[in-house]
């Protein structure tokens, strides 16, 4: 990540997002209740990390709706005011003087909200548009038209001070909105990702190399593309030749490394959730396939973690009581002689929210394990 990039507010993951934009847009209602001024609110990131996706998924989860514009595509102040046109005034059988009025675009909301007005890469648009949309910011109107009662506005924008092709903001726009910046959280993206039906073996791919993610080209994004192309691929290694290309249509250089070691380490094809909870025999199908994979000379607690991560997200994802075999093989899981304990323990704290499984650590084995190493 450039250290020169410009961010404003908190840095935060994708739920924390969602929760302040809930509180944000409930504050605005309560203001415009009473007759005051609404805030819009800017959200800040690197490309690709999924700000507009977080906020039109925001608006489809709460039932708001969603206007959108891109205003780096505008060239003209009409794409924003509207066009002009000549109304012809009459007042009974008196001709009054014509006047022009503006017929506002079509992308203008009509009805009353609750609703979003999503401006994306403002600071990729031209300055004078920027100048165009403060008068939007301080009073959620312009010349030519007006946002109806409950629409509220987000902005989405890329840092300053960097690489990016964007406008700088002065203060007098900055300090007309509240901010905040998105960034990658692997574990969110872990469970946005089996939520989504992403290929279990990128899943397994960015849990194993979180740190390839927030590279230039390779992006949460760009991982997805190249997840979803390699979906048909069943066997990665006998089609490693095309695996490669996929991956450098996509993705950094150094990303397309790792992933080439990571299916020729035969990593891509660590063992599901699924086989853990329905294994006949846990001693041969899960602990020998496991132990064989993390017990080397240099202890790969890393795959460890990363088959953790996908069990536990699996568990929390999926509202079905367990079977008393996949009960049995969840403790045998979390007995595993090389476990560490502080994966134990997270793994705890990942599970005791969920009252269909926080039993297992009622059993009397695993807390003489937890005494016996804490």
């Amino acid at each position: 990540m450039n250290e020169n990039y410009i961010y404003y507010g908190t840095k935060c993951n994708t739920e924390e997002l969602e929760n302040f934009i809930a509180h944000t847009l409930l504050t605005n209602d309560r203001v415009e209740a009473r007759g005051g001024r609404k805030t819009p609110l800017c959200i800040w990131g690197q490309h690709g990390i999924g700000k507009t996706e977080t906020v039109e998924n925001f608006a489809r989860q709460h039932q708001y709706q969603l206007a959108y514009i891109a205003p780096a595509q505008f060239e003209e102040m009409g794409d924003l005011l509207g066009m002009p046109k000549i109304q012809e005034g009459q007042l009974g059988a008196i001709s009054l003087q014509a006047s022009t009025q503006f017929v506002p675009p079509d992308w203008v909301p009509r009805q009353p909200g609750p609703g979003i007005l999503l401006i994306d890469d403002v600071n990729r648009a031209d300055d004078r548009i920027l100048r165009g949309i403060m008068q939007l910011l301080q009073n959620y109107e312009l010349v030519s038209w007006k946002l109806p009662s409950q629409w509220h506005i987000i902005l989405t924008a890329n840092p300053d001070g960097g690489d990016y092709s964007v406008t700088p903001l002065d203060y007098s726009m900055l300090t007309r909105m509240m901010h905040i910046t998105l960034t990658f959280d692997v574990k969110k993206w872990a469970i946005w990702a089996e939520k989504n039906q992403v290929d279990q073996r990128g899943i397994n791919f960015v849990l194993t190399y979180p740190e390839v993610v927030t590279g230039e080209r390779t992006t949460p994004r760009t991982l997805v593309q190249f997840f979803e192309n390699i979906a048909p691929i069943q066997d990665l290694q006998k089609e490693l030749g095309l695996v490669k290309m996929l991956a450098d249509a996509c993705l950094d250089s150094n990303t397309v490394t790792a992933f080439i070691a990571f299916i020729n380490n035969d990593l891509s094809s660590l063992i599901s959730p699924e086989e853990i909870l329905e294994a006949a025999d846990f001693e041969k199908e899960v602990y020998e396939r496991i132990k064989k994979i993390v017990v080397q000379p240099t202890r790969r607690v890393d795959i460890l973690s990363v088959i953790t991560t996908r069990l536990i997200n699996y568990l929390n994802l999926r509202n079905v009581r367990l079977k008393e075999i996949q009960i049995e093989n969840l403790k045998s899981f979390l007995k595993m002689d090389f476990m560490p304990n502080d994966i134990r323990l997270i793994a705890a704290q990942d599970m005791m929210l969920n009252d269909r499984i926080k039993s297992v650590w009622a059993d009397p084995e695993l807390g003489r394990i937890f005494l016996e190493q804490m």
